[in-house]
């Protein structure tokens, strides 16, 4: 994208799956947001829908797969995948492959890329990892001589490139220093060491249409409150667009750096990194008191993992001390050492929640390295299957006057009653 990008080519990115840290990558990287096309969430109409709509004004976009290309959710090569998500796009496929200390055998694993899906539309390949150019035009030759598909180049070993890293992945890009000299860096080698011009050739994709138009309504004179900062900054900008274009007014706010609210109907608290902030949101009582009011005047507050998080009495951090969250729930968070239920979920509502009604089914997917212990009544029964079968199920949510907290993340075009729901009930209680 960064080698794009300095072509002067307007790169609009997507991310198969339900990733927030690659994405914010992404964006920073191409000055447009990226979308996530995740088809456990969203049906392929609506992959088409927002593919279409994002790309309208763009020169190319980049797709970044999810794991391997033929991995998703089971073992089925159709289910969440990046080769599947490639077929509802109709587009090329430029494959990257692992060259360590491989020469012929480089073409067998291409083969079988190639083999296990053949209405993949695999244009070329790209190798990581090469110790010398020598090494390099032996693997190339090998894979163009047995599979017939074209090498594009490849990245030497010990690049000097590294990203920081912790307990959910990539370090976000809010709290990154010297990105720009990074990437800048990063897209000279691949101008070295890649053929872009090719790449951009072969990447012309056939023309697709979709039948999903959204028939939304509008809500007038509503504002949202989002928290974004450091602490909550994991959003699938979908949500937020569809707000947007219900009419809704967004102020983004600050629980870290803002003394209050801002003047807003209804509050939205996203995922993020509260453990690794939880002193400075301590510290910030004003903020955390005036949430609290909010609650307490019955305004609808929806708060999805790290704003579950933060809604709580207290968060234990890795340092094992205390910090004071909110308090709308009773009950703490504390981290733990492996991710908890991680994966593609399926809720299902007890009662009426401020997203959902009673027996209404939220597709989502949890991600955290925490637990909340509380003996609040959960609100959804959760269940997470494989190949059509429950392998788990866990009770989860919660819900206290008009707030819903909630360790499963939802993509509001997985059911577009999911943000009507939450604007009637900020307008029921305006």
């Amino acid at each position: 994208m960064s080698a794009l990008k300095k072509r002067n080519l307007k790169v609009q990115p997507y991310k198969v799956g339900p990733d927030y840290i690659d994405t914010s990558y992404h964006t920073y990287i191409t000055k447009r947001k990226s979308r996530n096309l995740d088809s456990f969430m969203l049906d392929d109409e609506k992959i088409k829908y927002l593919y279409l709509r994002n790309s309208k004004d763009a020169d190319m976009s980049v797709i970044e797969g999810v794991m391997g290309l033929y991995d998703g959710f089971g073992i089925d090569i159709n289910s969440c995948t990046s080769s599947y998500t490639s077929k509802i796009l109709k587009a090329p496929v430029i494959l990257v492959i692992d060259g360590k200390s491989m020469a012929t055998s480089a073409a067998a694993m291409v083969l079988g890329y190639k083999s296990l899906d053949k209405e993949i539309d695999l244009k070329g390949v790209i190798i990581n990892n090469i110790a010398s150019k020598s090494h390099f035009d032996i693997v190339k030759q090998a894979i163009e001589k047995y599979t017939d598909i074209e090498v594009l180049g490849y990245l030497p070993r010990n690049i000097e490139f590294s990203l920081p890293s912790r307990h959910l992945g990539l370090v976000p890009t809010i709290e990154m220093n010297e990105l720009e000299q990074k990437f800048n860096h990063l897209a000279q080698i691949i101008e070295e060491y890649i053929d872009v011009d090719r790449l951009i050739e072969i990447s012309k994709s056939e023309d697709i249409v979709s039948s999903f138009k959204p028939n939304l309504p509008k809500f007038e004179d509503i504002t949202i409150g989002i928290a974004y900062d450091k602490a909550f900054n994991f959003y699938y900008w979908g949500n937020i667009d569809i707000l947007k274009d219900m009419g809704v007014t967004i102020k983004l706010f600050s629980p870290l750096n803002d003394k209050n609210l801002p003047y807003c109907d209804g509050i939205y608290v996203g995922g993020g990194f509260p453990e690794i902030f939880a002193k400075e949101l301590e510290e910030n009582k004003s903020m955390r008191e005036d949430i609290r009011r909010y609650h307490e005047n019955n305004k609808p507050i929806y708060a999805e993992c790290g704003g579950l998080m933060y809604l709580g009495d207290s968060i234990v951090g890795k340092d094992n001390e205390e910090y004071k969250m909110v308090g709308i729930l009773k009950g703490k968070s504390e981290m733990t050492k492996s991710l908890r239920r991680f994966g593609y979920a399926k809720g299902s509502a007890l009662i009426d929640t401020t997203i959902s009604k009673k027996e209404d089914t939220v597709f989502g997917h949890e991600f955290h390295h925490s637990e909340f212990i509380t003996d609040e009544e959960c609100v959804y029964k959760v269940v997470k299957e494989r190949d059509s079968k429950i392998i788990k199920e866990w009770m989860g949510g919660y819900q206290k006057k008009n707030t819903l907290a909630t360790y499963l993340h939802t993509h509001f075009y997985s059911n577009l009653d999911i943000p009507i729901n939450f604007l009637n009930k900020v307008v029921e209680n305006k």
